[in-house]
């Protein structure tokens, strides 16, 4: 491939890194905390794209005039051989296309019911606000239901965000995908539902539930981890939302 095309490509990509980073795009990929830094790598490479084809174009104009200088009479010149670039590298292309037209979904109930619950014992625990309601991740409400044993929770009303699995006995999750850097890494944690759940329930639909804390707790049968249950006293079908990864378990 020529500098040409090579400055050509690195400006396809920056552009990309850009529409990605600047567009909820990005959050199919990695996580909300590193767009600065995708922000930042399209801006690189846009930069290194625009400065390797104007040191083409320089390097072209001196090589033009160092050939005219010293041009042999007509009819003197020995034949020379044009090496064309493989074609086959412009398919280095193709990946940044399906970057720009084809979103991939976020993972859902499919990976989750296959998935150990990924829940993690914390370091320590943020004080929660008074409001009650209290709208509540459900990372952070499977860590203080497990490890702190609902103590910061109480008895107030909770509201929490998450999709639908069901596993092979039908039993329904409430989940969301926590990763640590990007979707690649992405893990589920769950949390059982019991009380007044709706009589239908699809997986991979988004639902807030609103509840309180049970001390009920069961095992996840694919890792044999714990997955607290939440008491629903409602809960109603929303839209997917705008971030559909929980990255609250590594802040």
């Amino acid at each position: 491939m020529s500098r040409q095309a090579q400055a050509a490509v690195l400006f396809l990509i920056g552009t990309a890194l850009l529409h990605a980073g600047l567009t909820n795009l990005y959050l199919r990929y990695v996580k909300a905390g590193l767009q600065p830094l995708l922000l930042l790598s399209g801006g690189v490479l846009i930069v290194a794209a625009l400065a390797t084809a104007w040191y083409e174009w320089r390097r072209a104009r001196a090589e033009k005039a160092h050939a005219e200088a010293h041009a042999e009479p007509e009819g003197e010149g020995h034949g020379g051989h044009v090496h064309r670039e493989p074609r086959i590298s412009w398919l280095l292309l193709l990946p940044l296309f399906a970057l720009i037209l084809v979103a991939p979904p976020a993972l859902g109930s499919y990976s989750a019911v296959r998935t150990g619950t990924a829940i993690q014992q914390p370091y320590g625990l943020s004080k929660l606000p008074d409001s009650n309601p209290l709208t509540i991740g459900l990372v952070d409400y499977a860590t203080r239901a497990v490890y702190d044993h609902g103590h910061s929770l109480g008895t107030r009303q909770l509201k929490v965000t998450g999709f639908v699995a069901l596993d092979k006995s039908g039993a329904p999750y409430l989940v969301r995908m926590a990763l640590n850097c990007c979707a690649a890494d992405a893990q589920p944690v769950k949390i059982a539902l019991t009380g007044k759940i709706p009589p239908v329930l699809q997986p991979d639909t988004w639902l807030l539930v609103t509840g309180t804390y049970s001390a009920k707790q069961t095992k996840d049968p694919v890792n044999n981890r714990p997955i607290p249950y939440l008491q629903v006293t409602e809960a109603k079908p929303v839209p997917t939302p705008k971030d559909p990864y929980d990255e609250s378990w590594n802040q």
